[in-house]
């Protein structure tokens, strides 16, 4: 307790603010762990429902069973709850070990994707890989938590300047590296987010505004070049800014999406009972699928739903904070980068679907089919969870 001479002794022992903080902070340190549990388990809960519903008739409709996108989706979701389990009990020195060999896999997968026969493509772009029997999955998943993992590494190094300076030059390679093969995989959209999350992380990790800003307007340029190198690109865009110019072409599913979303109104037509689920929306059950959400929940759904997602940002930033300050730069770091990684995505989609953004294929975290993105989520929020653990253990032990 820090002494004023404006108080005595015994003035000051009625006044114990610093001991009755200490034990509020303890017990909602311990209570954050649990709560971020019940979050998680209540976002795949809801997006499995919302799932269901909003792909049996595509099921149906290709001949697969109505069950058959939830299923395949709880099978990855209990793959990734077994991996949340596992990372539960790994030290964080192990996993700080371990991340230079999944940063070198992950980009090591990413080029089999590209370069080879085990690359499957799909709608025009090659961006799953298939092992044998394994079922086919996206690298670029990997190498996203991989990369920010690895700058929260590399950023909790040491900080003498010229050893900083070379660890920063080795982030920007990496970061310029990653995003090059995710661009080759034509998932532009993946692009945005892990640039947008590099971009956070480097401004987190200390490194001056004017650098940031340099290597900001570094990434601006090729990207404009490489935007006006394809004329449908170009219309993508022009579509988007100029929505009347094309209604019924590449304005057609926001127009949609859009319309279901205002038709939702106050509690919704209810789960299973949305029509622009059945063939007017395409691909509903995927980028589209907030849409379906909000028709069939209404407000008081999408109500929870960002609910769900504000406390999960709460926790996952505040978990952050915690540790700043601490010997664990790299939790503060590594948490911060995957709470915003899960945020970032969840807006573009939502920005995309209420037209706000021009529409690109990013799925809505816990809720878009997609196995390998859900099973990644999930090891990611294990790591939340391990750190959140961490940092409990931390203030009870100040305590």
């Amino acid at each position: 307790m820090v002494r004023s001479d404006f108080y005595d002794d015994s003035e000051l022992q009625r006044y114990r603010f610093p001991e009755d903080l200490t034990v509020v902070e303890s017990n909602s340190s311990a209570i954050s762990p649990f709560l971020f549990l019940c979050i998680v388990l209540c976002l795949v809960g809801f997006g499995l429902v919302t799932l269901y519903s909003a792909s049996y008739d595509e099921a149906l409709r290709n001949g697969l069973a109505p069950s058959y996108y939830v299923v395949r989706q709880l099978v990855f979701a209990m793959m990734g709850f077994a991996a949340f389990a596992v990372l539960r009990f790994v030290p964080l020195s192990w996993i700080r070990k371990a991340i230079p060999l999944f940063l070198l896999l992950s980009l090591a997968l990413m080029v089999l994707t590209l370069a080879t026969p085990l690359g499957v493509v799909r709608l025009g772009a090659r961006r799953w890989l298939q092992i044998g029997p394994l079922p086919s999955f996206q690298p670029s998943e990997l190498l996203k938590v991989s990369v920010v993992l690895y700058l929260a590494h590399l950023f909790a190094g040491e900080q003498e300047p010229a050893v900083r300076f070379r660890r920063i030059l080795v982030a920007i390679v990496i970061v310029l590296l990653s995003a090059i093969l995710i661009l080759l995989q034509r998932d532009y959209s993946t692009t945005l987010v892990f640039l947008l999350v590099s971009l956070a992380m480097f401004l987190v990790g200390g490194l001056h505004l004017r650098y940031i800003a340099l290597f900001s307007f570094g990434i601006l340029v090729p990207a404009l070049i490489f935007l006006l190198t394809e004329p449908y690109r170009i219309k993508r865009v022009v579509s988007f800014l100029f929505p009347s110019i094309d209604p019924t072409g590449l304005n057609w599913q926001v127009r949609n999406s859009l319309a279901a979303i205002a038709s939702g109104r106050l509690l919704g037509k209810g789960i299973g009972n949305g029509i622009y689920k059945l063939g007017i929306i395409p691909e509903v059950q995927s980028d589209f699928i907030f849409a379906s959400l909000a028709e069939e929940t209404g407000f008081v759904g999408v109500l929870f739903f960002f609910l769900l997602f504000a406390a999960f940002a709460l926790l996952g930033f505040r978990t952050a904070w915690k540790h700043v300050g601490t010997e664990s730069r790299f939790a503060s770091s590594a948490s911060f980068g995957i709470t915003f990684m899960i945020l970032c995505q969840a807006l573009v989609n939502l920005a995309v679907v209420t037209s706000l953004l021009p529409p690109t294929g990013i799925p809505l975290p816990f809720f878009s089919q997609g196995g390998t993105n859900l099973f990644m989520i999930l090891a990611e929020c294990g790591l939340l969870y391990r750190f959140m653990i961490s940092s409990s253990q931390e203030v009870r032990a100040d305590g």
